[in-house]
């Protein structure tokens, strides 16, 4: 029996690769697919731009949507992801999440939800990045407090959230490795005499501009060498690609919260 997928933001960027990832996939279902109210793509066959004539028509009424629906794949905004995350729970459709930004509540209202529904939850889809974050966690703990730890990310001009969601999480993986919490040790910005560099700290670099898909390196300096993971996606196929491998995944899931290192079974 195939999974019935429904998709959220059907005609953004994500949306378009999740739809062909969609049509590609033998074992999936186009069931529905969501923008937002007012939009011109309300009402028009989901697979038009691919010269397909499916039946699902973009529409703007998750409520109903949803129904019967087996996964929502959600690459929005926090805010939509939270109405969706409501939805969801009382149509018991389960939810994978792509979206990023979420304040500390929004991320506790997701992880209470995943008592009733189950719940892929990560700020990168990519396979590469899932595993870059394992990396990062084992270099930070072979390495330890004789290096100093930057994130270095850059996303098209288009994104706007700071870091990225992707680099935070490297940036806690790394945290880990290191036996801290994120909170305690990162550096956002840095500007006008900051002093010398504090030993333990994590800093951030934020690049935006043109269209990159996104690129993320973690850099590990110490003295006499350096040490550079990097992960650069060329496509946004690669996130569709894994989200739809983790929708695949809930399949048996009732509740749950899960990440794409559960997905990829890399616990």
């Amino acid at each position: 029996m195939k999974t019935k997928i429904v998709i959220a933001g059907a005609t953004g960027r994500m949306g378009h690769a999740l739809l062909q990832g969609v049509f590609e996939d033998e074992s999936l279902q186009l069931y529905g697919a969501l923008d937002r109210a007012g939009s011109p793509n309300i009402g028009r066959d989901a697979g038009e731009l691919f010269g397909k004539n499916t039946g699902v028509y973009i529409s703007a009424d998750a409520d109903k949507t949803l129904q019967g629906a087996d996964v929502l794949i959600d690459f929005t905004r926090p805010e939509a992801s939270m109405d969706y995350l409501e939805i969801c729970q009382r149509s018991h459709v389960k939810h994978v999440i792509g979206t990023t930004g979420f304040t500390v509540e929004q991320k506790a209202r997701i992880a209470a939800a995943s008592k009733q529904v189950a719940i892929v939850f990560a700020p990168n889809m990519s396979v590469g990045v899932t595993l870059l974050i394992n990396l990062v966690e084992q270099a930070a703990k072979v390495l330890g407090d004789g290096y100093d730890i930057e994130v270095v990310e850059m996303h098209h001009r288009h994104k706007i959230d700071a870091p990225s969601g992707t680099a935070l999480r490297l940036g806690e993986a790394a945290a880990q490795g290191l036996g801290q919490e994120l909170k305690d040790c990162a550096i956002y910005a840095r500007e006008g005499v900051t002093g010398e560099r504090e030993a333990g700290k994590i800093g951030f670099a934020t690049l935006r501009g043109g269209d990159v898909v996104g690129d993320h390196t973690v850099i590990f300096a110490g003295t006499g060498e350096r040490v550079e993971l990097t992960h650069k996606a060329s496509s946004r196929a690669t996130f569709a690609l894994g989200a739809l491998r983790a929708a695949k995944f809930l399949s048996d899931k009732k509740t749950g919260l899960y990440d794409m290192r559960d997905v990829l079974n890399l616990r």
